[in-house]
């Protein structure tokens, strides 16, 4: 039997280089910005979305309700988005970018583009199989 290396383990590797790759990312928008994790992937997503509903969000980035809700609350008093009670369900709530959400998308597409440049370097020069591999696993094929 092979002797089990915890290095070795792709789902820890994977977990190990997500957790730096974002926490490199965050670095750099939120010098830029300030925002948090959060206020971030709830402002990208707005910003490829239009109108989405906070459970929505919390569904496709895979992140708590709660944490999708108060990094809402905290965009929507910077001016960042708004929120809209749904008329039949007031416990459902749709949220949507401001000009000003729109304005700090248009200024933080460029670093993400940047660091994605960075990140696909250091993958080597074809990182299209590792990429869709990930696409795979993010649509649930695991």
């Amino acid at each position: 039997m092979t002797p089990f290396v915890l290095n070795d383990f792709l789902p820890y590797r994977l977990a190990v280089a997500a957790s730096r790759v974002s926490r490199a990312f965050e670095r750099r928008y939120m010098a830029q910005t300030g925002l948090s994790v959060s206020e971030w992937r709830v402002l990208a997503h707005l910003s490829q979305q239009g109108e989405v509903s906070v459970r929505e969000i919390q569904a496709r980035v895979d992140m708590e309700k709660s944490k999708v809700s108060r990094a809402a609350s905290r965009l929507e008093a910077e001016g960042l988005v708004t929120k809209v009670l749904n008329p039949e369900d007031r416990r459902l709530v749709s949220l949507s970018l401001t000009n000003e959400g729109r304005a700090l998308m248009e200024r933080l597409i460029p670093i993400a583009d940047a660091f994605q440049a960075e990140v696909q370097a250091l993958l080597g020069p074809q990182p299209e199989g590792f990429s869709n591999g990930l696409t795979r696993i993010m649509k649930g094929k695991l």
